[in-house]
């Protein structure tokens, strides 16, 4: 079995990754700052997860590092310690409209910290790296489903710019030192122990409360909402066939998404985008509460629309998420009540 490296693991997708590596008896090493974005004893508790599934395992060993990719020697430290046969990198700054008050924050933790993934990567040999990227990078394109194969140089926030900045770090890397490198695109990821500043979580909060919800672009915001499972499926499928040149890429008509180095770019959504307006009404049914909706404009980098196309995906791993809002929806209501005794 390889021996994996999940950065951000104490994080939502990071968590559910290592869950599911555990339960196929994977070794795996968890990083994360676990900082105070958002709530720290719901980070705690995701490792309390982790660490009690590993206990359970036959075969299976967790460890976890609490530290900042930030920190090179931290990071360093910890390429030293171990041979790792991948790494996912998942660490990172999240959120569009935290991007707008605390920009140098996503500076250091997705650019500073992302250099460092980097470094150690190529110089430990990393047979492949994984890491996250956004749907976010498709900006002020209006074209869709998006494709990897379409141009992404017209970001609306820093967050997609520092995404995309990513991207072009590690086709260097892949390119200088044959480096394997995968981005995966995400889009709107929700689920159990989902982040507190996300849709999903916001909403079923308020409605459970009373309170009313912000309701931005007047819930005519199409998401290509994605399942957290779907999601993890996507990563561990990628991770475990590491990129390769495409002998087709050419220099003429370039593509964004392949190379003559090892590098690809994925998206992995859901490709059936629904209307926000829609998505509250499923919540609202498996609540059974009615929302007070606050109806509002787009908010500044915001994008009106994200719609996944992901053929490249399937024909590389032969996976498509397939859970519906209305599963996935009932499922993080079920874990919410449970966790939060409401």
């Amino acid at each position: 079995m390889p021996k994996y490296l999940v950065t951000g693991s104490a994080g939502f997708i990071g968590f559910h990754l290592v869950r599911k590596l555990l339960g196929l008896g994977i070794d795996v090493v968890g990083f994360d700052v676990v900082n105070d974005y958002y709530s720290v004893s719901l980070k705690r508790d995701r490792l309390q997860q982790l660490r009690q599934v590993a206990n359970e395992s036959t075969s299976a060993k967790f460890e976890f590092i609490e530290a900042d990719i930030v920190d090179q020697a931290a990071v360093d430290s910890t390429f030293a310690a171990h041979e790792f046969d991948r790494v996912v990198h998942l660490a990172a700054q999240a959120g569009v409209r935290y991007s707008l008050t605390h920009p140098r924050t996503y500076i250091q933790s997705n650019i500073v910290g992302f250099i460092n993934i980097l470094e150690a990567c190529r110089h430990a040999k990393t047979p492949h790296l994984t890491y996250a990227s956004s749907s976010s990078v498709y900006g002020a394109n209006t074209s869709t489903p998006f494709s990897v194969h379409d141009n992404v140089d017209h970001p609306l926030s820093l967050y997609a710019a520092s995404k995309k900045s990513n991207e072009l770090m590690a086709h260097t890397y892949s390119h200088l030192y044959r480096l394997p490198t995968t981005g995966l695109r995400f889009f709107t990821v929700y689920g159990p122990w989902g982040r507190p500043d996300m849709a999903l979580f916001l909403f079923t909060r308020a409605i459970l409360r009373g309170e009313p919800i912000s309701v931005f672009n007047h819930g005519k915001m199409l998401r290509d909402f994605t399942y957290v499972d779907d999601i993890v499926e996507g990563i561990y499928r990628t991770s475990e066939q590491p990129a390769e040149p495409s002998p087709q890429w050419s220099g003429d008509c370039p593509d964004p998404a392949t190379s003559t180095a090892p590098y690809r770019i994925y998206n992995i959504g859901n490709n059936q985008p629904i209307e926000l307006s829609r998505f509250i009404d499923v919540i609202e049914l498996s609540v059974g509460k009615k929302a007070v909706r606050n109806l509002l404009p787009i908010q500044p980098g915001d994008v009106p629309a994200t719609f996944a196309d992901i053929d490249a995906l399937e024909s590389a791993v032969g996976f498509r998420p397939e859970t519906t809002i209305e599963t996935g929806i009932s499922r993080f209501i079920d874990w919410y009540r449970q966790y939060y005794g409401e």
